[in-house]
């Protein structure tokens, strides 16, 4: 076309393959180790669900019902959800919070992409609109994500505890968490938002405590050895309890609300709440610019949108079973519904003259 002689064109080529290949690859290499093992997991543990979610309907459609344990199809999914729990552990030693945690979209994504090979289910438009959010989402978290050390020995993460921006951190959170537990135990309370806001509070603690842990280990199989420093069964302990109360109150949220209100919004607040987290405790950001924290903020955005697309937009499976209605029935002043016995030979039968009592549904 004339606008560039040919020798302009082989310089700016080289300029472009110097910087995307050799130099950017130097220089995060070990964050790209994680980013591809934590989607590597996330992407598993979608299938591990999958793949236990089937063997629970093939358990339900046999005429005799058995334990879910007993089938292979289940210890199948089982064995894949720890390998991938196990992987997206270990992603933490190689890469920045920040980075690390928004991936778990993958996991939605790829939960709602692998149930129509297994579960058989339709492919829906907001299928596609979310995975193609999560893919621009994903690029904009890797490129621009933080280039910090991810070598954190014992005595740094020693002098991380007691740093006065994690002290103040810690006491807020601690004084947030007993507010909402007042209101949740004393007053009742079991709003979705406060549920989900003590899993978010505890969700900050564990992949701080789960980072450390990942660290030190794989320093220690480096031949750098972490494991005899007393801070490393501190975050251990940590990292224990917050998980089993964190999987309390989700398990109360699932309960009590929707899973496809519960997925998005817990999404949401425990990733926020873990990059804050990993911004003051790990110094993540530091020394950033102002347009690369804009665009990782962009590609968090385009992540949570993709979660709310699929998730939103899904109907909850219930199981249609027929039901009478009292409402009708003389003598009868029940609003509830009576599930019918399932292996009589008619449902909703009234031995009852009066024509209103003919009235079911």
């Amino acid at each position: 076309m004339g606008i560039l002689p040919e020798s302009e064109w082989a310089s700016w080529g080289t300029f472009f393959e110097g910087t995307f290949s050799s130099r950017w690859y130097n220089k995060h290499k070990t964050e790209l180790l994680g980013v591809l093992l934590a989607a590597a997991s996330d992407f598993l543990i979608s299938i591990s669900l999958s793949i236990q979610k089937c063997s629970h309907l093939r358990l339900a459609r046999q005429a005799e019902l058995q334990p879910f344990y007993r089938s292979k199809l289940w210890w199948c999914g089982a064995v894949l959800l720890g390998i991938g729990e196990l992987g997206n552990f270990t992603a933490y030693g190689f890469a920045p919070i920040a980075l690390v945690a928004p991936l778990g979209c993958v996991s939605i994504i790829g939960s709602a992409f692998i149930s129509v090979i297994f579960l058989k289910k339709t492919m829906r438009a907001a299928d596609i609109l979310g995975g193609a959010l999560a893919v621009v989402g994903t690029y904009l978290l890797v490129t621009f994500a933080p280039n910090v050390s991810q070598q954190l020995t014992a005595r740094q993460v020693q002098n991380d505890l007691v740093s006065w921006p994690f002290l103040v951190y810690v006491i807020l959170e601690i004084i947030i968490f007993c507010i909402l537990l007042y209101f949740y135990k004393r007053k009742a309370v079991k709003h979705i938002v406060v549920l989900l806001m003590m899993v978010a509070l505890l969700a900050s603690l564990t992949v701080i405590a789960v980072k450390a842990v990942a660290s030190m280990i794989i320093l220690s199989a480096k031949g750098k050895m972490q494991l005899t420093y007393p801070v490393f069964y501190i975050m251990l302990i940590l990292m224990a309890t917050s998980c089993v109360f964190q999987v309390k109150f989700l398990n109360q949220a699932l309960h009590l609300y929707e899973a496809r209100a519960v997925v998005p919004i817990n999404f949401v607040f425990c990733t926020t709440s873990a990059i804050i987290s990993g911004v003051i405790f790990y110094q993540e950001f530091q020394s950033a610019a102002f347009l690369s924290v804009f665009m990782f903020l962009f590609g968090c955005l385009l992540s949570f949108l993709s979660v709310f697309v699929i998730a939103v937009n899904k109907n909850e499976e219930r199981l249609q079973v027929p039901y009478i209605d009292c409402g009708c029935i003389p003598g009868q002043k029940l609003t509830g519904k009576i599930q019918p016995d399932s292996y009589g030979s008619c449902y909703g039968t009234l031995n009852n003259k009066d024509d209103s009592g003919k009235s079911q549904s």
